[in-house]
């Protein structure tokens, strides 16, 4: 009997410590309808209007995936609504483009917090995004979405 009871903390501690396949995709047109669970039959929560807007998905169910967005809203959006493009939100006020990866380099833009940006690519802790007309590299850290 006292053996058992080691293992099973090993087991019941190993459980807390596995992390969740979460990966990012984005919207994959201007109008996505988000609801309350997974198949047509359940009501829309919301609905999405911004094509490329990036969510975290956190599970699936058949032909649905569940979720979850840059202001945690979750809710549950057919597959054929989302996409690999790259694209983030600004999580920072203020935020300046650089034309260079450097901090060094001379700023071009600034963004307001909750900017969607599309990613050109990544390297090194930094993005090239594309936001309007402006061009240019900023920190990774201060996006959140598919890089």
């Amino acid at each position: 009997m006292f053996k058992i009871i080691p293992f099973l903390f090993i087991f019941f501690s190993y459980q807390s410590f596995v992390v969740a396949n979460e990966y990012f995709l984005t919207l994959r047109n201007d109008r996505v309808n988000l609801r309350q669970g997974p198949s047509f039959e359940y009501p829309i929560k919301l609905f999405y209007k911004k094509k490329f807007l990036p969510v975290l998905i956190q599970d699936k169910f058949e032909n649905f995936r569940k979720i979850r967005d840059h202001e945690n809203n979750t809710g549950w959006i057919h597959i054929s609504q989302l996409s690999k493009k790259k694209a983030a939100i600004t999580i920072k006020d203020n935020l300046l483009i650089f034309n260079k990866p450097s901090v060094y380099s001379k700023p071009s833009a600034i963004l307001k917090k909750g900017r969607l940006c599309k990613i050109r690519k990544c390297k090194k802790g930094w993005c090239k995004i594309r936001v309007g007309n402006f061009r240019g590299w900023v920190k990774k850290d201060d996006l959140w979405g598919l890089l």
